[in-house]
């Protein structure tokens, strides 16, 4: 396993949408120092920082940086466009990335699966001659079973799971539900914290992020899970930092985080390589 920081690790930094933004926004070539200084050997850019918006001289600044800085790139994007995809596997190659990590998420429609499956088998031969994996997060809009069904009905080894570890709140679904279901088919790991509190007037919950370690998930039983499974994938570390009054102390708790979940999560994998 190794662990690897991405966009989505750093989110704040990039900017979010209808906040307020950063003076100086991260962007990719800084995501690779900031992997180089962590002694992180994995990036993954997702689509938070579109790519498929960078000119192509600016892609290959990127993949020569990443061979020169000994980092392996996977990339992101959302939905399951054949266009999209198909645009998306050009930037894989030209990022000598192996993993293209998406998304069924579509504002405000379901799609139907059987519908999915098409979509993405009739571009699947092309992925596999060039050896990338679609690795299909799980997200509110199916339960872990139903994209449990899509990897099945496609049956190629370059199309899982990329399985988060708190996205499935939205389909009332728990850590267990989801890696009982999915880990048979995780490729790639997205891991993030967090914490369940109920309001102060004690009527309902919400879910808040935390650096790993720190909050109630269980860790251990999704390596122990992933690891009987023989699923060794990448870990990418993300993180959902609140808002902190302001963008500046914002990416400033959000650059701690990332160094305590970086931390943590290296004891653990030691502990658990020396069992």
């Amino acid at each position: 396993m190794e662990i690897g920081i991405g966009s989505y690790t750093f989110p704040w930094a990039f900017g979010v949408k209808r906040y307020a933004q950063p003076k100086n926004p991260l962007d990719a070539v800084g995501l690779l120092k900031k992997a180089e200084s962590l002694g992180i050997k994995v990036v993954q850019i997702c689509d938070n920082y579109p790519l498929h918006e960078m000119a192509p001289e600016k892609l290959d600044e990127i993949a020569e940086m990443s061979k020169e800085m000994g980092l392996t790139i996977e990339i992101g994007t959302r939905g399951v466009d054949s266009k999209n995809l198909l645009t998306y596997l050009g930037i894989a190659e030209r990022l000598n990335a192996r993993i293209l990590r998406t998304t069924f998420e579509k504002p405000g429609k379901k799609l139907d699966l059987n519908k999915i499956v098409d979509q993405i088998r009739r571009i699947l031969p092309q992925f596999e001659e060039k050896g990338v994996s679609i690795a299909l997060e799980n997200y509110e809009q199916f339960k872990s079973y139903e994209l449990a069904f899509v990897v099945k009905k496609l049956n190629s080894p370059f199309v899982g799971v990329c399985l988060d570890t708190a996205n499935s709140f939205g389909a009332l679904e728990s850590l267990e539900d989801i890696t009982d279901n999915l880990a048979t088919f995780t490729i790639n790991l997205h891991m993030k914290d967090f914490v369940v509190k109920r309001f102060k007037h004690k009527m309902g919950f919400k879910i808040i992020g935390r650096p790993l370690g720190k909050g109630m998930l269980n860790i251990d039983y999704i390596l122990k899970i992933l690891k009987n499974k023989g699923r060794e994938t990448n870990i990418i570390i993300e993180l959902w930092v609140p808002f902190s009054g302001s963008i500046e102390k914002t990416i400033y708790k959000e650059e701690k985080w990332a160094i305590e979940s970086i931390n943590y999560l290296r004891r653990k994998i030691q502990n658990i390589s020396s069992k």
